[in-house]
């Protein structure tokens, strides 16, 4: 079973315990395959897909041929909107268009426990018993931080209710650092920090999450 050692919010000086960690989250086989899948997914499925050209049937103009088929020593020429004439229409150009794509569930509940259990296997996963500023106050957030050696891209991931005003402002200013709730995480969040900081009840949050379906 993954072993992580487990900090304390209200240690003056951080002595950690140790905690036992789901099998099932951080004990995975690493997929490149299967990452890479639910990467490109999730950043399709974030692609707007409004980008447009006009072709030769909707700019302005070319109504009339610019001038006589023969005799006039000039290439043939049946309108000013043709892609080879200047403000023309553009020939296969980007068209408005629908990027979404789905994982199927277990392969996408599969894919973020792999991206956890790799983290891990880095050790890059750290586990704090509780996050409890009184107040948002990005001082303490950093403080926090430094204490627990955490690296300047780290992910912060608290379960549903404990992300509140104080957790979420208190990390918000900081360069780097990302405040997510257990429910919502995402591959693409996992990969793209160098560590990973959990608390309690998020750990707890995440094995629902990944046993029971999303």
């Amino acid at each position: 079973m993954p072993n992580v050692s487990l900090h304390r919010f209200d240690a003056s000086t951080d002595k950690a315990a140790e905690t036992v960690l789901s099998e099932a989250v951080f004990g995975q086989p690493v997929s490149a395959d299967l990452l890479h899948r639910a990467v490109r997914i999730q950043l399709l499925n974030k692609r707007q897909g409004t980008a447009a050209t006009k072709t030769r049937g909707e700019v302005s103009g070319g109504g009339r041929k610019p001038w006589a088929q023969k005799h006039t020593g000039r290439a043939r020429h049946g309108s000013t909107r043709s892609p080879i004439w200047r403000h023309g229409g553009v020939t296969f150009g980007p068209r408005p268009r629908e990027w979404d794509l789905v994982l199927p569930t277990r392969m996408r509940r599969k894919a973020l426990a792999t991206a956890l259990s790799a983290r891990f296997q880095d050790g890059k996963v750290q586990v704090i018993d509780r996050i409890g500023f009184a107040k948002p106050r990005t001082k303490d957030a950093i403080d926090l931080l430094d204490r627990l050696s955490c690296p300047p891209k780290t992910l912060i991931i608290v379960a549903p209710e404990e992300y509140g005003v104080p957790v979420a402002k208190s990390f918000a200013n900081i360069p780097g650092v990302t405040c997510a709730r257990a429910d919502a995480l995402t591959v693409y969040e996992v990969l793209g920090h160098d560590g990973i900081l959990l608390t309690a009840d998020a750990v707890r949050a995440l094995e629902e999450r990944l046993s029971d379906g999303e």
